[in-house]
């Protein structure tokens, strides 16, 4: 069976003060964007941020991407009006900053029932402290009860580096266990999961490392602070060609008459078993969903 893909491959955080890069939010190749009123907000601006939320989702683009709102945590004195705010848009996704356990989810999960908002605004969970690594598994969790509305964890690499004190190197060889970590929860939770920020968005070829290293480690997409940096995302997190053709041949060969009911079969030299069916579907879907 063919599945549904809902690409994530490039997720550009905007700050929702910023005017001239939401105008051109119609002309972007990114999957989705992320409406920041926290991190790229100055505290003196929050609320301004806020107020202009109910436009910037009033003149959504005609060219669908998904749109997803940053809150302040919700222990801040912004985070409770933000929350209301952006479940008034109705927008795809609302990520949840500073999430330390499933009772953060839950608790955001509840105001948007207690709101009536439909079930389709999903929740996004930045993973950014030493505290919601210790609970990943039971966050993770989460993901397994549609009720919780939880869809995607988002890691706050920089902020992990921060908290922790571990040394920020080139190749992220601190970073890589915990990265690798949330990998794993997010796939046992059913959850889409991006790759944290490159913060060098002018080093083009630095960037395009990370991303394919990125994409071999497991992850849906990349969250980005730049314009220049969708192509590399898009390019890294896009199936290839070969492996294109390999599912499709993967796929006919497990349709054809004489292999009907069969759990093993023989394909140019290789076993090859029903769940490497299950890879090339997810893999196709995923190909005809970015145009790969």
């Amino acid at each position: 069976m063919t599945q549904t893909y809902r690409p994530r491959r490039s997720v550009l955080y905007i700050p929702a003060s910023n005017d001239k890069a939401l105008a051109k939010l119609p002309s972007l190749a990114c999957d989705a964007v992320i409406i920041d009123l926290e991190d790229a907000v100055a505290p003196a601006d929050k609320i301004a941020a806020r107020e202009k939320l109910a436009g910037i989702f009033a003149d959504r683009p005609d060219r669908r991407c998904e749109m997803v709102i940053r809150v302040n945590a919700l222990s801040s004195e912004w985070g409770a009006d933000d929350l209301l705010a952006a479940a008034k848009c109705e927008p795809d996704g609302i990520l949840l900053p500073k999430v330390g356990t499933p009772r953060d989810i839950l608790e955001a999960g509840d105001v948007l029932d207690d709101n009536f908002v439909p079930d389709e605004v999903k929740l996004w969970a930045m993973i950014e402290t030493p505290k919601a690594l210790l609970n990943i598994g039971a966050i993770a969790e989460l993901g397994r009860d549609p009720a919780s509305r939880l869809d995607c964890f988002v890691p706050g690499t920089n902020d992990l580096v921060k908290e922790t004190g571990i040394l920020a190197t080139p190749d992220r060889r601190y970073l890589v266990p915990w990265l690798m970590q949330m990998v794993l929860a997010a796939r046992a939770g059913g959850l889409d999961i991006l790759d944290g920020v490159f913060n060098d968005f002018r080093d083009a070829d630095a960037l395009a490392r990370e991303c394919a290293e990125a994409a071999a480690m497991g992850f849906d997409g990349k969250s980005l602070i730049h314009p220049a940096q969708i192509e590399a995302a898009n390019r890294a997190f896009a199936p290839s060609a070969e492996a294109v053709a390999e599912a499709r041949a993967v796929k006919d060969a497990f349709s054809r008459t004489e292999n009907a009911g069969k759990g093993v079969i023989a394909l140019n030299g290789k076993m090859v078993e029903r769940l490497h069916l299950a890879q090339a579907e997810k893999l196709l879907a995923k190909a005809a969903a970015v145009g790969a």
